[in-house]
């Protein structure tokens, strides 16, 4: 089986409000899937169904090829977005207590806690109570105890909420150092930076309804829009830009003057790019040609405005 989870028509809804309408994905194994979409528009809920917090009113999800039941719990780790520490145990106490919680003996917790204390260097945080950390410090913590159980599933919901730009970087490359172990990882966020930078598939929830999935890099080929951006050494920038405009839409166009060039860009009718070069390449010297592939953050926007 190479699906770690498949939702197969999930609907739930709260009285009169439909949280989730007929949801269906699949995600796949030791792979990092960013659940996206817009505040309140159903990402929340079908987190908490994987979690078995609530449960759907029709529709099914499988988890490693089975009905999901209760048992698997045990193989799921889960980071709110709003943490759940208790802020006057002492954080040597709480992360023993939430480790057995998830199945590991006292031993074996303290094994584990001792590894991941020492690489983080807080081994001098263990007698302290949560209420005494920073915010990114008791995330810190939460980070750990989320993980310490090393579950199949992992569903980060904004792990990097409270981090400084360094203690980001640390979550992140562990978050990738657990993918490459073969651990399978949600990545709930409205941080399109760390989507392009972690995710290898998304979906997309919009007023309850799936909209968009698949492979990201597939995705971003399917808003391809035929624009290049262009650098073009030329003696007569005005006069050039002037004839090209009745022949081509030219979105933005600057002259560079460190570089001497003329920048713009472009969007062609079709995919026939060498015409294009061909022509340019007898008005001057082309420093820069470039087809610009949407970002996920454009691509996020796009689809819900269209939407709408």
């Amino acid at each position: 089986m190479n699906k770690i989870l498949v939702a197969d028509k999930v609907t739930k809804s709260f009285g009169n409000h439909t949280a989730l309408q007929d949801i269906s994905l699949e995600i796949p194994n030791n792979c990092i899937y960013g659940l996206l979409g817009p505040n309140g528009a159903g990402k929340t809920t079908f987190i908490r169904i994987i979690n078995q917090i609530t449960y759907p009113d029709s529709g099914a999800v499988y988890f490693d090829g089975k009905p999901l039941e209760p048992q698997h719990i045990s193989l799921i780790g889960y980071l709110p977005e709003e943490r759940g520490l208790y802020k006057s145990m002492k954080v040597g106490e709480q992360a023993l207590y939430l480790a057995q919680l998830k199945g590991l003996s006292k031993q074996e917790a303290k094994k584990r806690l001792k590894y991941w204390f020492d690489k983080f260097e807080i081994g001098d945080w263990w007698g302290k109570k949560i209420q005494e950390l920073s915010k990114g410090m008791a995330q810190k913590i939460q980070f750990i105890v989320t993980i310490l159980h090393q579950p199949k599933l992992l569903i980060f919901d904004e792990p990097f909420s409270g981090f400084d730009p360094i203690n980001a970087n640390i979550i992140k490359e562990e978050i990738l150092e657990l993918k490459k172990n073969g651990t399978s990882i949600i990545f709930s966020t409205h941080r399109m930076e760390s989507v392009e930078e972690l995710c290898e598939h998304i979906a997309l929830i919009h007023k309850s309804k799936l909209i968009l999935d698949g492979k990201l890099s597939e995705i971003k080929k399917t808003y391809k829009n035929n624009i290049f951006e262009i650098g073009l050494q030329t003696a007569n920038q005005s006069e050039f830009l002037e004839h090209f405009k009745q022949h081509f839409t030219v979105k933005t166009s600057a002259y560079d003057a460190l570089e001497e060039q003329l920048n713009f860009t472009v969007q062609l009718p079709s995919g026939n790019t060498q015409e294009l070069l061909n022509y340019l390449a007898t008005k001057g010297n082309i420093s820069q040609f470039v087809e610009t592939i949407p970002s996920a953050s454009d691509i996020f926007i796009q689809t819900i405005q269209s939407k709408a």
